[in-house]
């Protein structure tokens, strides 16, 4: 875990007493992870703006997992398999990892925690695995969050396991309405509430006017969502992960969930960065590593070396194709 003078790195206690890691870059932005899960709860840039969405009646309570954030999606997404919805890894209390191995990642001028999940014996009744999941929660120096997951089969009985994964982020949108995505144009999805029918997109972006529940496949490394009200941009960038997940529940089935606000549909996104299609499988002693880049850019701004321009409505896309294109050369 990274240490300085400054507390940039700091152990407290949240919500129910419940531990918490808050990490806190030296120009301002800031992230806060919770042991119960190992689930970001919070990213906000150096002005205190929060990033990430958290409904307002989560309930930060074991064995319910927290309705927000970025919910760790293991060993099973959604209830493509025979465990709980979505898995196991985002409602167990991981530890803090104090000598975990080489990250071959570049650590210089960042602030991180490692964290560490192993089955209980609970957990190896229900999914008969044994298996270690490494989390890197590295908050940059330009704002930017990095999740870096690395899960280990440490089987002794030479048996494989295979799974599913998701980061399963809910950002903070102003008005879905105005919200659209960027860089899965012209490719296939499976529809969730189509029983998963495989269709192909057909829209120069997406946009959202009633729930969407989709799982892209063969996805790019980078996706954009514009918030044209806040004029800011997403980036997501995402390394081993094929898979992305677009989701709002909308009015409906907003109203359905005890831990989510009927209204607070408006101002949340789901996009996952995932391996869903095609299940992971390890063999005793393999390593499957994974990795999450969020950056959030201003339309009227030069930053981090990616040229962007003011936009309006008419010419949004054209904005965001530059984001991606001048973004994909660093």
């Amino acid at each position: 875990m990274s240490t300085t003078e400054n507390k940039s790195v700091e152990i407290t206690k949240g919500i129910n007493g419940l531990d918490k890691v808050i990490l806190r870059e030296i120009n301002g932005s800031s992230a806060e992870v919770y042991l119960y899960g190992g689930h970001v709860t919070s990213w906000k840039n150096e002005h205190g703006e929060e990033l990430l969405f958290v409904s307002s009646k989560a309930i930060f309570k074991p064995p319910k997992a927290i309705r927000g954030g970025i919910p760790l999606c293991f060993p099973q997404f959604s209830n493509l398999g025979t465990l709980e919805a979505h898995g196991f890894a985002r409602n167990r209390v991981w530890t803090v990892d104090i000598d975990p191995p080489p990250f071959p990642s570049n650590t210089t001028n960042r602030v991180f925690v490692d964290l560490l999940l192993k089955p209980t014996e609970e957990d190896l009744k229900i999914w008969p695995h044994s298996f270690e999941y490494r989390l890197r929660v590295t908050l940059g120096p330009a704002g930017d969050l990095m999740l870096t997951s690395r899960i280990r089969n440490t089987n002794t009985d030479g048996k494989p396991f295979t799974f599913t994964f998701a980061y399963h982020t809910y950002f903070s949108v102003s008005d879905i309405s105005e919200v659209r995505v960027e860089g899965l144009e012209t490719l296939d999805f499976l529809d969730n509430m189509k029983n998963r029918e495989r269709y192909t997109e057909q829209g120069d972006a997406i946009t959202f006017e009633s729930e969407v529940d989709r799982i892209y496949l063969s996805t790019p490394t980078k996706i954009a969502i514009l918030d044209h009200e806040k004029k800011r941009t997403f980036v997501i960038r995402k390394d081993g992960l094929p898979d992305a997940v677009v989701w709002n529940p909308w009015d409906k089935k907003a109203k359905s969930m005890t831990d989510f606000g009927d209204d607070e549909y408006k101002h949340m996104l789901c996009v996952e960065a995932a391996a869903i299609e095609k299940p992971i499988t390890l063999k005793p002693g393999e390593e499957w590593k994974v990795r999450q880049e969020l950056n959030i850019l201003a339309h009227q701004y030069h930053v981090q070396d990616c040229v962007v321009v003011k936009e309006s409505k008419a010419n949004a896309r054209e904005v965001v194709k530059k984001i991606l294109i001048f973004c994909s050369l660093h």
